[in-house]
């Protein structure tokens, strides 16, 4: 792997990391936590690494929370 490619892998993941910490950030804000929110290992682990966001499980109660924080920001 060239040093280019190995910077642009570098600025995927973490373009990838501030994406989920702002999703994270945003899902608080409306009192919805995601425990299970991260980085997909998996897709970080190619040469040329394609960062997935994996929303993760949720129990009953925060599926609910996020169902009504979406209804809430919908456009009307």
């Amino acid at each position: 792997m060239s040093v280019e490619q190995h910077r642009t892998a570098a600025e995927r993941i973490s373009e990838a990391e501030t994406a989920r910490d702002d999703l994270r950030r945003a899902l608080t804000a409306v009192g919805v936590t995601l425990p299970s929110l991260r980085l997909d290992p998996a897709s970080l682990a190619a040469q040329v690494p394609v960062p997935l966001v994996e929303l993760g499980r949720c129990n009953l109660e925060t599926t609910r929370r996020l169902t009504a924080a979406l209804h809430r920001r919908r456009p009307e």
